[in-house]
Parts: C-alpha cells; sequence; structure tokens
C-alpha cells in the first residue's frame, strides 16, 4: 500500500495556487528551445544536467507563468462585446472628443474664401470656417485698404503654424517672405537682379540666390538682360531644391497667369462699338495689336486712318498707348476687330460741299491701273480718273498719261458720298472748249465781195459732141 500510495503521489500533478501560480507542462508541449534554455541555465547556477530541479518546475515556465498572471490581471473586468473593428466608425454621439478640435481644423493648403474677424498690428486674422483661423500680414494688401471686419476676402492657405494653432495666409499674386522652409514650387517671391549672368539673371529672393532664364523674365522677348538689373519684381518658383541649393523663378509665368484672370474680366464687359483704351503690343506690315486689358484686338491698316497708310511705323510704335473703336467681337474664336479712324469725322460727310460739279481741283496720283488713275484730293479723299478721261485719244497705257506722285489738274464729274466716290477726268470741259473754237463775228464788219461771173463755159463730160438722149 505505501508503495502505491508513494507512486500515486509522484504522478499527480502540482495544483497551481492562484492565477499567479505555476503550471505544470505536458513533456508533449516541451520544446528544443526549452531544453537549450534549461541547459545554459544549469551551466550559469552550476548544476549538471540531469539533476533534479528544487521545484520540478524550470524558470522559463516560471516567467511564462508570471506574465501570464499580469496579463490576466490587467484583462480582469474587460468586455468582450464592447471591442470595436479597426477601421469601424462610432455613432456621432458616442465619438470621443478629438482634442485638436478644440484648437481648431488645419485647414488644406489652396484657395479659400474667409471672413474678416479684425485686425491686430500688422496681422488681420480670418475665419475659414470649421473652427479654423487663419492671419494674413497687412503689408500683403500692398497699400490697399485693409477690408472691415465681417467682409469676405480670397485668400491662400500656405501651411499651418503649430505652435500658434492658425494658417499662414497670403494673397493671390502676394508675395511670402522666402526661407528654404517655404519656398517651394508655385510659390510667388519678390526677387531683385543683382547680375547679369551667362543665359539670363542671378536674383537675390530674401538671402536666398536664385537663377532667372531670360526667356521667364517678360512675355516678350528680351535682347538685353542687363536694363533689369537692380530691379524688384515678383516672379513664381519654378524649382526649388534645398540640398542642392537651387532656386529657379519665372517671371514671364506670373504675367501669363494675371493676364489669363484679366482675360476673362475684360471679355465680359466687352460690346461692339465701345471705345477702349490699350497698349500696342506688336506691330505687323497689315496691321497691329492692342492690348486691351489681357485681350488682343486687331488694328488692320486701312482701318487707322482716313488718308492712305504706307507703313503702320508711320503712325504707331510698340508702347503706344491708343484709343481705339470695337468694330467687330467674334465670341467663339475670341477675336476682336478695331478701329481707330472711326474716332474722328470722316473727310467724305462734308465732301459736297467742298466738290462741286465741274470745278476744277488740284491733286497727286497715289496709284495707276489698267482702267485708270488715282488721285487724292485731300487727306482721306481719293478721286478716279477712268481711262477715257485721260486723253482725246485713246490710251494703251495709263503711265503713258500720268505718273505716281504726279501733282494734276482735274475736272469733279461726279461726286456720290455713300459711297466715298469721285469721278475725276483730266480733259477740258468740252463745252468750253467748243465755245472756245467757234471764232467771233464782229457786228460792223463788211461782209466778203461776190465773186465775178464766168463768160467762158466749162468744160467737161462729153466735151463738144452732142448728148443723145
Amino acid at each position: 500500500m505505501s508503495e502505491s500510495n508513494e507512486q500515486t503521489t509522484l504522478q499527480k500533478p502540482s495544483t497551481p495556487a492562484g492565477p499567479a501560480g505555476p503550471r505544470p507542462e505536458p513533456p508533449s508541449e516541451r520544446t528544443s528551445t526549452d531544453d537549450a534554455i534549461d541547459d545554459a541555465l544549469s551551466r550559469a547556477t552550476g548544476r549538471t544536467t540531469g539533476e533534479p530541479r528544487s521545484a520540478d518546475v524550470s524558470l522559463k515556465r516560471q516567467w511564462d507563468a508570471d506574465l501570464e498572471a499580469e496579463l490576466e490581471a490587467a484583462l480582469t473586468g474587460f468586455d468582450p462585446k464592447s471591442f470595436e473593428p479597426q477601421g469601424a466608425r462610432r455613432p456621432r454621439a458616442d465619438r470621443v472628443p478629438n482634442p485638436a478640435d478644440q484648437r481648431g481644423q488645419e485647414a488644406k493648403p489652396g484657395q479659400r474664401t474667409g471672413k474678416v474677424i479684425g485686425v491686430r498690428g500688422k496681422s488681420i486674422f480670418v475665419d475659414l470656417g470649421g473652427k479654423s483661423e487663419g492671419v494674413l500680414p497687412v503689408e500683403q494688401l500692398e497699400g490697399a485698404e485693409i477690408p472691415a471686419p465681417g467682409s469676405s476676402i480670397d485668400v491662400i492657405v500656405d501651411r499651418f503654424d503649430p505652435d500658434e494653432g492658425v494658417q499662414i495666409l497670403r494673397l493671390k499674386g502676394a508675395a511670402v517672405e522666402a526661407s528654404w522652409e517655404t519656398v517651394r514650387r508655385g510659390v510667388v517671391v519678390e526677387a531683385r537682379a543683382t547680375k547679369v549672368v551667362k543665359g539670363g539673371l542671378e536674383v537675390d529672393v530674401d538671402g536666398i540666390r536664385g537663377f532667372m532664364p531670360i526667356s521667364q523674365i517678360d512675355l516678350a522677348r528680351v535682347e538685353d538682360a542687363s536694363a533689369y538689373l537692380n530691379q524688384k519684381f515678383k516672379a513664381i518658383v519654378t524649382e526649388a531644391n534645398q540640398r542642392e541649393r537651387n532656386l529657379v523663378i519665372s517671371r514671364r509665368d506670373l504675367l501669363e497667369q494675371e493676364r489669363a484672370e484679366l482675360r476673362e474680366k475684360t471679355w465680359a464687359t466687352l460690346e461692339e462699338g465701345q471705345e477702349r483704351e490699350g497698349v500696342v503690343r506688336s506691330v505687323k506690315d497689315f496691321g497691329a495689336f492692342v492690348d486691351l486689358g489681357g485681350v488682343d484686338g486687331l488694328l488692320p491698316i486701312g482701318e487707322m486712318s482716313w488718308a492712305r497708310v504706307q507703313k503702320v511705323e508711320d503712325l504707331i510704335r510698340i508702347g503706344d498707348k491708343v484709343k481705339v473703336k470695337i468694330l467687330k467681337i467674334d465670341p467663339n474664336a475670341r477675336k476682336l476687330t478695331l478701329g481707330l479712324k472711326q474716332l474722328t469725322p470722316s473727310p467724305w460727310e462734308s465732301a459736297p460741299d467742298r466738290y462741286h460739279r465741274g470745278t476744277m481741283v488740284k491733286g497727286k496720283v497715289t496709284r495707276t491701273s489698267e482702267f485708270g488713275a488715282f488721285v487724292e484730293l485731300e487727306p482721306g479723299i481719293e478721286g478716279l480718273i477712268h481711262v477715257s478721261e485721260l486723253s482725246p485719244t485713246r490710251v494703251r497705257r495709263v503711265s503713258d498719261i500720268v505718273q505716281l506722285g504726279q501733282e494734276v489738274e482735274v475736272r469733279i464729274l461726279k461726286v456720290e458720298p455713300e459711297s466715298r466716290r469721285i469721278s475725276l477726268s483730266l480733259l477740258p470741259d468740252p463745252r468750253k472748249a467748243s465755245l472756245e473754237a467757234e471764232p467771233e463775228v464782229e457786228e460792223d464788219e463788211t461782209p466778203p465781195a461776190p465773186k465775178p461771173e464766168r463768160k467762158v463755159p466749162l468744160r467737161g463730160g462729153l466735151g463738144d459732141r452732142e448728148r443723145k438722149f
């Protein structure tokens, strides 16, 4: 009985005292890692392999039991039903307030419309909505009137300032205070040209050295970049690399953006018959292109003056400010036809008062053709001498009678102001010519004496032969 009881006692596994007590490990669950740890502990403690342990429990299993006891203590009172899977959204009423919601939301960078809250010092505070506020420097207004509190304002969100908890704002097209932290592609900066280098200008952007290619200085082609030295201008950053200290800017891109915005505003106000002021942008042989505020219109050479214009440069040049009249608008092709002479009275309106039928006037031959010659009587008034009115004899070539630039005296045959035509003649008045051809007869002139009577008969016909009937 004692042996059987002893065997029963040895085979009975020990029961843990509580959650923190050690648990026996079945022989089937023992791994090679456990054996390796036991061997290492045996060598460290000086116990030989196979020596019985004091508590018949390995130290590793004791550690596992302690960790499991701590985990069970930490999970005490845990309700699995209250577990919320990752990505699931709670009902709005059950959501825990976010501390960031209490200080204001971080608006995404880009253009926004806000409401002015007030002005403090050199900063304008703007409400962007959604518990988000921004700060706009007053200097970006560039002398314009400060908007009143409550008014709307269009701004661009640059970045978020975590220290102040506000957005850093700027006006569209306004330059930012440049640094390697704020300079990035698309940002508007203020630069000063410091040196002419190969291919463009070296510029200074708030202490950062940059480069602007000569093709990006202006909308028109720039031949001499030295004309821009020491000038300050706004430009758009096209490339910024802090590691390589490389900064490239473009003034042309900014001018094109401003021009595109102005173009849309101008198109909405254009009407035929309007008189507008513009600037001559380019000159061609057939006319000139005039900028009316982002919109270019064509001023044909024939619409520049009532007089004949040989060269466009004789009247206007690039950069001149001119006042023109809109003659035609093509909204589909977005083309404008302009006129300059329409702003002055037409000389044809009073032509019948100055030119009467039959009067003789002087003029200059301006051009010739197969059917006649054109004569300028005054600036804007031309008449035609038909080939039949050039000479009383047949004219084979007009140039045989008159030449270009020749001063001639012509007679007015017909005036048609509605069709702007005057018929001329180089021949004298036929009525006057016939009167001059007739000899004048004096009343007291003696008539011619009669011829003496013939005494000798005339001979002829058949002579002396008798006529037979």
